[in-house]
């Protein structure tokens, strides 16, 4: 496939497969400057195994990236298990996956993504202690959705400030792409902010949702519809990709801010929202809440500590575009930078031996 680790900057990538079960699986480990590897799994029917690979490899930089931002003292790393998650999910298969992470002997610790659930990752720990996410009753910290989009809604505060100079949404429009896990709960606090919320989901059932628990939330068909409408701020909270040359063209918002991972189609359409004068937030900075709630279950789960932590998302948002303007640069580089420089400083300190 002409994609090795080398190329990419990862310390180590690794194949799983169980026949028996039926698990393909991939796990990528990006970085232990600051500590082991944590993030999601991501249970998904990939086209090809080329396009596996490929997402567990942004996915795991991404993470890294995340971690340094959120103060964690953890590395970066991701896995992908190929399939549906619907048809092809069983307890062998993630027992099978949980068998490869314990492999790895703490290098990685996992967690829910796209396509797993609290409920898998108990699944999982059946066979290995290097897993976050569990449900309360196994001793976890539940559905981390709850604190992603907490700290979603920090960042886009943090952004409305800069832009606007008020740190709400009240009275904005605000543009939400996917209702699922994270986006229902960011719906609720932008309508508590006193924000006006137009949205879109393929799902019937998360349309359900959102019409008997949030019926003033306004409905369009999809996502071109939504970005060319009159909304203030975007907010992609489903898959990645969702800023390319065609959808950058005619968005119509002021701020981007939303909970999808690798939101950038590709490199320089950072420097494109910029020219447009669309204000980006991060997506891995403002979509840390969730990993600041799994990596506080590694040291026994406390919530409120876990929500100040994701709150924090706010301030280091500002830092964020106060360096982008001041340096002249996307908020995207400014982010890498600072991100880069943690992992670098904090990184080193592990040469000296104690």
């Amino acid at each position: 496939m002409g994609v090795f680790a080398a190329d990419t900057g990862h310390e180590q990538v690794v194949f799983c497969q169980d026949p028996a079960s039926g698990l393909k699986a991939i796990i990528g480990i990006y970085s232990t400057a600051l500590g082991p590897a944590l993030g999601g799994t991501r249970f998904y029917p990939y086209a090809t195994e080329a396009e596996a690979l490929h997402d567990v490899l942004e996915l795991s930089r991404g993470m890294a990236y995340k971690n340094a931002l959120a103060g964690l003292d953890l590395g970066g790393g991701k896995a992908v298990i190929w399939g549906d998650p619907i048809a092809d999910k069983s307890e062998a298969m993630l027992r099978a996956f949980g068998r490869f992470v314990q492999s790895l002997n703490g290098r990685y610790y996992t967690a829910c993504d796209v396509g797993t659930y609290v409920q898998d990752m108990d699944v999982v720990a059946r066979e290995t202690r290097f897993v976050t996410g569990r449900s309360v009753e196994h001793g976890g910290a539940g559905d981390s959705s709850v604190l992603t989009a907490w700290g979603v809604f920090q960042g886009m505060r943090a952004a409305a400030e800069h832009s606007w100079g008020v740190a709400s949404l009240r009275g904005r429009r605000v543009g939400v792409a996917g209702l699922g896990k994270v986006g229902k709960y960011l719906t609720a606090h932008l309508l508590e902010d006193g924000a006006e919320v137009v949205a879109t989901d393929p799902s019937e059932h998360a349309i359900s949702w959102i019409q008997a628990n949030h019926p003033q939330v306004s409905l369009v068909a999809g996502v071109t519809e939504l970005i060319t409408s009159d909304i203030d701020v975007y907010a992609p909270c489903a898959m990645g990709g969702a800023l390319n040359d065609d959808t950058v063209a005619v968005l119509r918002a002021t701020i981007v801010a939303g909970a999808a991972n690798n939101q950038l189609a590709h490199h320089g359409i950072e420097k494109v929202l910029v020219d447009r004068g669309i204000l980006y937030a991060p997506d891995y900075v403002v979509n840390a809440g969730g990993v600041i709630q799994v990596a506080d279950e590694i040291e026994g789960f406390n919530f409120e500590r876990a929500k100040l932590r994701a709150t924090r998302i706010f301030e280091t948002t500002k830092q964020i575009l106060a360096l982008a303007d001041v340096e002249g640069i996307s908020p995207a580089t400014a982010a890498d930078r600072l991100a880069e420089r943690r992992m670098t400083d904090v990184g080193r300190l592990r040469q000296i031996r104690v």
